[in-house]
Formats: structure tokens, sequence, C-alpha cells
């Protein structure tokens, strides 16, 4: 419920008292969870960090350890944002967005939630590297920030231009380099 109003109001918009209200609760509960805004927002950063790695477990992705599970994720990403009418890009994205040069502490809680997205990318692509899918010249460090930032940056300007086309074209540029390190086997 948090997390869902911090999305729609933004973080300057979202008070404990709406939280409060929003979830029909006494002040003395909320403050039991939530000692104050802080508390609050750390809270949401963790929740929506958690619902983005989530997304990235579907069954239809694998491990994001092939090449065809790495268009998948492209084309399901896709799909979530045309459902969405390209509004609201990346939940995550847009909380960090908001929230990245609040407070050093802030700021590491939002690291901690990408590094997260980045260890399953970095999973995947090792294991296609040490199956002799990816050359041993295949970072998936630099892979791995590739794919994120095709991501990121392509939904915010698809949901800017209100069209699928940057996205697309985001994510076929960085799965294009991914292929370019594939071997002959």
């Amino acid at each position: 419920m948090a997390a869902e109003l911090v999305l729609r109001n933004g973080v300057a918009g979202t008070q404990i008292e709406d939280v409060r209200k929003a979830a029909g609760v006494s002040g003395s509960q909320m403050t039991h969870y939530f000692q104050d805004k802080r508390t609050l927002i750390k809270d949401v950063i963790t929740w929506q960090a958690d619902a983005t790695v989530e997304t990235h477990h579907r069954p239809e992705l694998g491990e994001l350890d092939t090449f065809a599970a790495w268009r998948n994720w492209a084309e399901l990403i896709t799909q979530q944002q045309v459902g969405r009418g390209f509004q609201g890009g990346c939940d995550f994205g847009s909380l960090a967005g908001q929230l990245v040069e609040s407070s050093q502490e802030t700021r590491s809680d939002l690291a901690d939630g990408y590094e997260r997205l980045l260890r399953l990318f970095r999973r995947g692509l090792q294991a296609m590297r040490d199956r002799g899918d990816l050359r041993e010249d295949a970072d998936p460090d630099a892979l791995a920030h590739a794919l994120l930032a095709a991501m990121q940056g392509g939904i915010l300007l698809s949901q800017t231009l209100r069209r699928a086309a940057p996205l697309r074209d985001s994510f076929d540029a960085a799965l294009t380099q991914l292929e370019s390190f594939a071997t002959d086997h």
C-alpha cells in the first residue's frame, strides 16, 4: 500500500498520515512499524526492489542464462510497459530517480536494490560463459550493466515519448552486443 502511494503521489507527496489513512490503521500502529518517514521510505525501497527482482524470476525467463531467455526478458518488459500505456515507467527506477540524491543512506539502499538485479543478470551471463555459449572475453559485469542500463533508459524514453520504439531499440542494441559474444559451438 505504501509503495503504491509513493509511486502514485511521489515521495514528497506521500506522508505517513496518507499511508495510515489508506491502510485504515491507528497512528500508534503506524509508529510501531514506521518510526518516521525515513523508515517508511526504506521499507518502500526494499519492497520495490523485491518486487522488481521477483519479476525477473518468471518461469519463461529461467535463470536468464540463454540468448532466448534474454530475448524473452526484453519482450516481457516491453509488453509490461505497453500494457501500462507507458505510464509509470520502471517502478524501482522511478523511485530511484526521486530519492537517489536525498541522503547517502537512501542512495545506498537504492544501490543495494540495483545490485541485487545486477547479481541476477551476472549469474545468468556467467553461466552462459561457463557453458561456452559466450566467448571467454565476454565480461558478465559489463554486459549486466549494459542490459540494465538499456532497460532503465529505454523505459524512461518510452514513458516520456509514449511509444515502444525507444525501449525496443534499446533492448535490441544491448542484446545485439550480448549476441556478438556468442561462440560458434
